[in-house]
């Protein structure tokens, strides 16, 4: 590892979530991978999820798609959003599945050789992103694409806000429910439970769950899923200073007596943002706070007592869980997850063993 910031990944963590989930909800398991699952690695996350019984995986976007059958994986692929006409073919060719969301999108489908799209119908239950919003309309866009020979394989929704509103939950479930039922059609996928519905909610019209940030142990209704994932560097500095000493651009913080201020090299274009400052990360069994701002590729925190060079410092993990941390910076998991930059080392635990260390930005290395 050239530089002394990584992530952790334990993919053994990852599998058991994949299987406790499909045992909870007793459904089909479509694994979400979208955005490099969440910034933890496609090709490993799918691996896991593959091994512990997911039967789909889903990403947002054609690269994203196209990317995991270069990487080998030929089972179900769903694209969730929007595709570009243009990438039919391409879609027809590598058997990938995407959404179909508007009369204008399958208008624009139609135009092309699309005999052989697989797709699963959008509604819009009312989320307000995309999707069909009538079912008038969803069944013109579907008498439309069976026209010209599109295989209209699953039916989906997504629900806004399963984690704080039951009742707007239920309504959206009772639109989708009439959708459906209004086509009186036999789709292979019928899915709308995100991470969270998956936990809880109990319907006889679904046959499969959508899990994505559950993978990675978040998930407000069942704590008994494991959190795989951990950020962590390295002290590479440790310093004393004196009182009225100023720390970090700005000079926003100002020691208060003797104090011991440990250098990071870890920063806001690591994905460790300049909100941080005032946080607290965990060194040699404390908890120590970032003291100044934030820089681009370092940070500063305080210490209370002193620690040798290359202590390992904890951002989030078996100590600070990313939940708590998500809250403390008025946001969510996800964007945690997905803000942790490229150069930052993902390192892989599997089958109890630690996997070659991957860094995105270092294809080929002619260093010697």
């Amino acid at each position: 590892m050239l530089r002394n910031t990584w992530m952790e990944v334990n993919l053994d963590d990852v599998a058991f979530n994949v299987r406790k989930l499909k045992e909870t909800c007793g459904k089909k398991i479509i694994t979400v991978i979208k955005a490099d699952a969440y910034g933890c690695g496609d090709k490993y996350v799918a691996t896991a999820a593959l091994e512990a019984g997911t039967d789909m995986f889903a990403v947002s976007s054609e690269d994203e798609a196209f990317i995991l059958r270069n990487e080998g994986f030929m089972q179900p692929i769903l694209i969730l959003g929007a595709t570009n006409p243009e990438s039919t073919s391409m879609l027809i060719k590598n058997n990938i599945s995407t959404a179909a969301y508007s009369m204008e999108w399958i208008e624009k489908i139609i135009e092309k050789d699309c005999a052989g799209l697989r797709v699963h119908l959008k509604v819009d239950s009312g989320m307000n992103r995309i999707g069909f919003q009538t079912k008038e309309e969803l069944k013109k866009g579907f008498d439309l694409l069976k026209e010209h020979g599109c295989i209209i394989e699953g039916i989906f929704t997504h629900f806004s806000c399963a984690d704080t509103d039951i009742d707007f939950t239920n309504r959206q479930y009772e639109k989708f429910r009439e959708a459906v039922e209004y086509l009186q059609y036999p789709f292979q996928w019928i899915h709308c439970d995100n991470s969270d519905a998956t936990a809880f909610f109990k319907d006889p019209l679904t046959n499969a769950c959508r899990i994505g940030v559950s993978l990675y142990g978040i998930n407000t209704y069942d704590h008994e899923l494991h959190y795989p994932v951990s950020l962590k560097t390295r002290v590479i500095l440790c310093k004393h200073v004196s009182k009225g000493d100023k720390i970090g651009y700005g000079a926003t913080y100002t020691a208060q007596g003797d104090e011991i201020i440990a250098t990071l090299p870890i920063g806001y274009a690591d994905g460790f943002i300049r909100a941080n400052q005032g946080r607290k990360v965990y060194i040699d069994g404390s908890f120590c706070e970032v003291t100044g701002r934030v820089c681009m590729d370092q940070c500063m925190v305080k210490l209370d007592h002193e620690v040798p060079f290359d202590t390992e410092a904890e951002i989030f993990g078996a100590h600070i869980n990313i939940e708590d941390m998500a809250k403390e910076l008025h946001t969510i998991p996800y964007e945690i997850l997905c803000l942790i930059s490229p150069r930052v080392t993902r390192k892989y635990i599997f089958h109890g063993k630690e996997l070659k260390e991957e860094n995105a930005r270092i294809i080929t290395s002619t260093i010697s």
